[in-house]
């Protein structure tokens, strides 16, 4: 299961704390496959990807609740912690930087420590996209639900097609290739 994080609705397009989905989008893309259907609170696509049964996953809880899709949905689906991707945005990285682990702490991010709390473990995957954090004053969160400016567009651009790269590495080859691989 590969969950991307993010906020629904048109509001929250395009912006910092959205890359999970936009992640998500382009990789289903990818694979031929779409989200055309809603289940615990998720929007899902599924496909089979090289005989192995891959579930794609868009809560639609909003960031702060995404644990509550997540866990409903790995009940059934998820046997080992393992088995579960989360596409992040990071404040903590700079922007353009992958980063995969295959566990951890939530770092300060709200819908990792949804996750974590919802599904009793912090042991699954997550692969962090980098959106860095030059504010010079305000609120965090202002700054991660803004919208890249357009000097910012080609490294996210960039961004996104390699962590879609690393979801298939994931997929195809585990975390420990996809780490080898993509976080320099």
């Amino acid at each position: 299961m590969i969950v991307g994080l993010g906020n629904p609705g048109a509001r929250y397009r395009s912006t910092r704390h959205n890359l999970g989905f936009d992640v998500l989008d382009r990789l289903a893309e990818a694979m031929g496959a779409s989200f055309d259907r809603e289940k615990c609170e998720g929007l899902i696509a599924e496909h089979a990807h090289r005989g192995q049964k891959v579930l794609l996953v868009k809560p639609l809880t909003y960031m702060n609740r995404s644990g509550d899709c997540v866990a409903k949905l790995a009940r059934n689906k998820v046997h080992d912690p393992a088995d579960l991707l989360v596409v992040v945005d990071d404040v903590n990285l700079p922007l353009g930087r992958l980063r995969a682990r295959a566990g951890g702490s939530a770092g300060g991010h709200n819908g990792l420590k949804s996750l974590i709390e919802r599904t009793g473990s912090k042991d699954f995957h997550r692969l962090r996209l980098g959106v860095g954090d030059d504010r010079r004053t305000g609120d965090l969160s202002d700054h991660v639900l803004e919208r890249f400016r357009p000097d910012e567009r080609e490294a996210v651009e960039e961004m996104t097609g390699r962590a879609v790269d690393a979801v298939r590495c994931w997929i195809e080859e585990g975390v420990e290739k996809t780490m080898d691989r993509f976080n320099r």
